[in-house]
């Protein structure tokens, strides 16, 4: 099992998941920038991170159960829409992304205009670690995985926010879904948490999900942080999921 988180986070945000799950076999990976340092010419674009996810998973023992959140859901769907022989199934709770009809939500519209993006994440990357994690905690994290992600915030984290999203800007999710039929070559799981406001409307989600003949649970007033909201649901809709492939 191979968990990828997104932005601004850390894979801090999958424990109370992990701990749920009592598996033995679980595999974080970190997009650099977001908790592990961005390498020297990294293009820090959505290809560049599906390039790195790719990379990654060619050195993790088959057969790969692929679980992704926000961005990290991005780029579980790039990746299988572009090998999906790397993986035996796949998890994603960011399908609404690649619909056509997607709108990047407020903050990502800041961060990828030229000036305001570079002022809030200078604002969201800055001042002490008791800040930030006050800041994530706003969010509605747990303070013991606010803390630790908030000490990995930062400026570096703060560039890979700014290449991420600018690489991104519509029409580019929406021509990357073009491709969302790929992902039919595997088992593929849409995670619908209804209360999540950034990753489009429920209808774009499933509508998403039907295209890449993915299997949608629905969890029903859960928000963006389902995993430490209510890990124990979380858990049982990827078991229940992983337990139909055989």
């Amino acid at each position: 099992m191979v968990l990828v988180h997104g932005n601004p986070e850390t894979d801090a945000i999958w424990n109370p998941l992990v701990e749920e799950l009592g598996r033995d076999d679980v595999v974080r990976l970190s997009p650099p920038g977001f908790g592990i340092p961005l390498p020297d010419g990294f293009a820090g674009t959505y290809l560049a991170y599906r390039d790195w996810l790719e990379r990654e998973l060619e050195r993790v023992d088959s057969p790969v159960d692929l679980v992704g959140h926000d961005w990290g859901g991005g780029h579980v769907v790039n990746l299988v829409m572009h090998r999906p022989e790397l993986v035996r199934s796949w998890a994603s709770d960011a399908l609404g992304l690649f619909d056509p009809d997607y709108v990047w939500h407020d903050l990502a519209q800041v961060w990828q205009t030229p000036g305001e993006g570079e002022q809030l994440v200078d604002t969201m990357m800055g001042g002490t670690v008791e800040d930030r994690t006050a800041q994530m905690t706003a969010l509605g994290l747990p303070t013991a995985v606010a803390g630790s992600i908030a000490t990995h915030q930062g400026p570096e984290m703060g560039r890979a926010i700014l290449s991420l999203y600018r690489s991104a800007r519509q029409p580019v999710m929406a021509e990357a879904g073009r491709a969302l039929e790929n992902a039919r070559a595997r088992p593929g799981l849409s995670l619908l948490a209804s209360e999540d406001p950034y990753v489009g409307s429920d209808e774009i989600r499933r509508r998403a999900a039907r295209r890449a003949g993915a299997q949608t649970e629905h969890l029903h007033g859960l928000g963006h942080w389902w995993m430490v909201q209510d890990p124990a649901r979380g858990a049982t809709a990827l078991t229940r999921f992983w337990e139909t492939l055989g």
